[in-house]
């Protein structure tokens, strides 16, 4: 597979960030509509009743703010992840949304557990160590642009606030860890240059044959063709006679 076939724009880039924004919106929309409150839904640890929230907590929120602080990475990353992944984008948000939500069921403490923000801490470790594992340069860059933007969530996978689940956020940061090395995906090859070739013969390049052995730069000339060159003269003898080529 060629990078510019893998990397290719798709209605996926856009389609998966919208549905993710809308449905989170929408639930919050209803429940200040109708003045219910889903909360009862969200994840509470080793309950039966509370195994549902690995399902419906990442569309719960608290708050504006909790939501709003949601919104804006969850539609980079889910986009990005549809564009650089897209092979396995749907697989890797399903897989995250259930075992992020299982291990927080396991460690959490006895309160509900929402939000999105545990498959944010799946996408954000999982597109980091990927790119990492896969040592193509631009899923690396991506990687890098990933931990300069939200490197300081990792401080959150540790109990350093109250009223916020780090238990989802560890559980989601393990769970993307896991998924990047689990998780096969084909890769681009890379262009390869002349010069990286194996058979690659020093002697026969035309650019390294402009210098020396010392260096210094040899400027040729091509050399010049020299062509057939046709003369035809055209004259007349009388007005009256038709014109004659030699």
């Amino acid at each position: 597979m060629t990078e510019s076939n893998y990397f290719k724009f798709s209605n996926w880039v856009m389609v998966f960030p919208l549905l993710a924004v809308l449905s989170i919106w929408t639930v919050y929309w209803f429940e200040i509509r109708f003045q219910v409150n889903f909360n009862d839904y969200g994840i509470y640890p080793r309950t039966l009743k509370g195994l549902r929230g690995i399902v419906f907590s990442p569309f719960i929120h608290s708050s504006v703010e909790h939501l709003y602080n949601n919104t804006i990475p969850i539609a980079i990353l889910t986009a990005s992840l549809s564009y650089f992944y897209r092979n396995i984008a749907l697989e890797v948000l399903l897989w995250g949304i259930l075992l992020s939500g299982a291990i927080t069921w396991l460690i959490g403490r006895p309160s509900y557990h929402i939000g999105v923000s545990g498959l944010i801490y799946v996408l954000v470790s999982f597109i980091f160590f990927k790119g990492i594992l896969s040592k193509h340069y631009r899923l690396v860059a991506l990687s890098l642009m990933v931990v300069f933007i939200y490197g300081s969530l990792l401080w959150y996978i540790f109990p350093v606030e109250d009223g916020i689940s780090w238990e989802g956020h560890l559980g989601g940061f393990l769970t993307g860890i896991f998924l990047a090395f689990a998780m096969k995906v084909p890769l681009p090859k890379l262009k390869k240059y002349d010069w990286e070739k194996e058979d690659y013969n020093e002697e026969e390049d035309e650019f390294l044959k402009h210098f020396d052995e010392h260096g210094n730069f040899i400027e040729s000339r091509p050399p010049v063709q020299e062509e057939d060159i046709v003369i035809k003269y055209h004259f007349k003898k009388d007005s009256g006679e038709e014109k004659e080529d030699y």
